[in-house]
């Protein structure tokens, strides 16, 4: 029996197509297995896949009418094919054509669907190349070639007004053009840089091992290229961090075969964000020492508190302890938040009961609350290895956010489930929900969506440590979310060593 189930597994893996299964008992119909054809044709690697749903290959492409048919086949149990959009994970377009069929049980209940996917961009490329006739395209060429030229004086005035470096290269990596800025920010003149070969300029100063992997590696395979961090001690500018932008410019006529590259200089907005997180985490433990203290003291006084005192009284002291642990969990998550941007924060991984962990946190949320009902669902596993109290705070988190953010649902859920070799977590609510554009920057450091950073306190740092102790423990945290519909926050995290591999 092993031995079969070992080599149908290597058959799916030998498949060009790609296959998944997902399960139909558990909420959300999510992914268990995957093979290797769908990671390829997907960009996602196993880990960021097992647990999802399928839709968020749609991403925000999610109007598709084809989703409907892909709903009304699972809610009615049959098979259907259709051909949609899909994203892989770089955000490349690709169509996908999908054949998708229910596996039922003795007793005719859908337990599973199988799902087999094809690549089919190429053929929805010829035809639609096929629909626009060549005297219509050459009609455009030739307009967008005439209008290019007609703006080349006012295009050249803006390139030399932008306060980024700014160089156009031939496919030979030839200087074609600088702008002022550049000229400025280098100190060198338009007669020792144009006409010159990158590599060569100032005595072979921009012989950069970084830059030549961009031009020479990356960009001819992934055009354009953003972001690309690039660090360089010039000999007569001192060091500077750059960040660069290039994009090859495939256009027919006088601008075909360019290379362009913006360099921004970071160098010192680097160096403000080093100095801002050192004094956070110097602020940070400078202030946790007499809050402790504080914190004591309250909790002394609580116990200590005569039966004569006034209500009053106990209720202004009471008040005060809520405070100080709210001021006490934002100083604990801005040091865990310096730790994680100098690469010091640890993990003591142990083995323990998670099961019972996170009802453990639930219970103590609950207590602490009395708007809510938090309702526990499912169970992953009673054995985990890994930091538990990293993976009590991110519970912690995610229940306060569900509460604070939903004031008037009342309930918030909990489900636990074991996804292929994976545990996950789900936290839902019924609150104000986030828009897709905010989803992108939520686990970004300090960021806050607009309307919500307006109606309730915070800094932003919460869902950003949260992400960091889950990545740090090889799983994922994502947010599926729609406005005024609330939210569900999820993690997976690996229950094996095979996690190593994966990733």
């Amino acid at each position: 029996m092993k031995q079969d189930l070992s080599l149908l597994i290597q058959a799916l893996d030998s498949s060009i197509s790609g296959i998944i299964l997902t399960d139909n008992q558990q909420p959300d119909n999510p992914i268990i297995y995957c093979n290797k054809a769908f990671e390829r044709i997907t960009g996602y690697r196993r880990h960021e896949i097992i647990g999802h749903n399928c839709r968020f290959l749609q991403k925000e492409d999610r109007n598709q009418k084809e989703r409907l048919v892909l709903r009304k086949a699972v809610d009615d149990g049959t098979e259907c094919v259709v051909e949609m959009r899909n994203y892989q994970k770089n955000g490349t377009l690709f169509w996908n054509e999908l054949y998708m069929s229910p596996i039922k049980d003795e007793r005719g209940n859908v337990c599973y669907f199988i799902g087999v996917q094809n690549d089919i961009t190429r053929r929805k490329k010829a035809e639609q190349e096929l629909l626009h006739q060549q005297s219509v395209m050459e009609a455009q060429i030739q307009e967008r070639t005439r209008s290019l030229r007609e703006s080349e004086d006012y295009l050249s005035s803006i390139v030399q007004t932008v306060r980024e470096s700014l160089v156009v290269l031939d496919p030979g990596f030839k200087v074609l053009s600088v702008n002022d800025h550049f000229l400025k920010t280098f100190k060198v003149t338009k007669e020792e840089t144009e006409g010159k070969l990158l590599y060569e300029l100032g005595n072979g100063q921009w012989d950069i091992v970084q830059l030549k992997e961009l031009l020479e590696s990356i960009l001819p395979t992934n055009n354009p290229v953003e972001e690309f961090e690039v660090e360089h001690d010039f000999p007569h500018i001192g060091k500077k961090l750059m960040l660069l932008n290039a994009h090859r410019i495939e256009l027919e006529g006088q601008y075909k075969d360019r290379i362009l590259i913006a360099i921004e200089d970071i160098t010192d907005r680097r160096e403000l964000e080093r100095r801002k997180d050192d004094f956070l985490s110097i602020a940070s433990h400078e202030l946790k020492t007499p809050l402790t203290t504080i914190k004591g003291y309250v909790q002394v006084m609580q116990r200590l508190l005569p039966e004569t005192v006034s209500d009053k009284f106990k209720d202004i002291l009471r008040k005060t302890g809520v405070y100080v642990e709210r001021l006490n969990t934002l100083i604990s998550e801005l040091l865990d938040m310096s730790r994680i941007q100098t690469g010091n924060i640890e993990l003591h991984k142990e083995t323990f009961d998670f099961d019972r962990a996170i009802h453990e946190a639930v219970e103590n949320i609950q207590t602490a609350t009395k708007t809510h009902q938090i309702i526990i669902r499912g169970q992953a596993t009673n054995s985990y290895t890994g930091d538990e109290s990293h993976i009590v705070q991110v519970i912690n988190n995610l229940l306060s956010n569900a509460i604070k953010y939903a004031p008037e649902s009342g309930e918030v859920q909990v489900y636990l489930s074991r996804v292929s070799n994976y545990l996950k977590v789900s936290v839902s609510d019924k609150g104000m929900g986030i828009k897709i554009e905010d989803q992108k920057k939520i686990f970004d450091r300090f960021y806050r969506v607009g309307d919500i950073q307006q109606r309730f306190p915070g800094m932003g740092i919460g869902l950003y440590v949260c992400d960091q102790i889950i990545k740090n423990h090889g799983g994922t945290l994502w947010v599926e979310s729609e406005p005024a519909q609330g939210s569900t926050f999820s993690f997976t995290l690996p229950l094996d060593e095979r996690k190593s591999d994966e990733q």
